[in-house]
């Protein structure tokens, strides 16, 4: 299954969230730590909800790019 993954930039870090995944987030020095990082979180999370016998969450959310228009005054 592939999750969508939110990734923000910090002043000096990134960090990552999977929005089907509640809890599971990551944080890193770059982008392509965080992520590697955020696979492996995604990875032990859907490990440790089936440990639990829990339902893993199919993937659900989608993302686009939508541009707003600039106030030229």
């Amino acid at each position: 299954m592939n999750y969508l993954v939110v990734i923000e930039r910090g002043e000096d870090s990134f960090g990552a969230y999977a929005p089907d995944l509640p809890g599971c987030v990551a944080v890193g020095k770059s982008r392509e730590e965080v992520l590697h990082l955020v696979q492996e979180a995604i990875e032990l999370h859907i490990q440790g909800l089936k440990e639990q016998g829990l339902p893993i969450p199919e993937p659900r959310s989608q993302a686009e790019l939508v541009g707003a228009a600039s106030d030229k005054a």
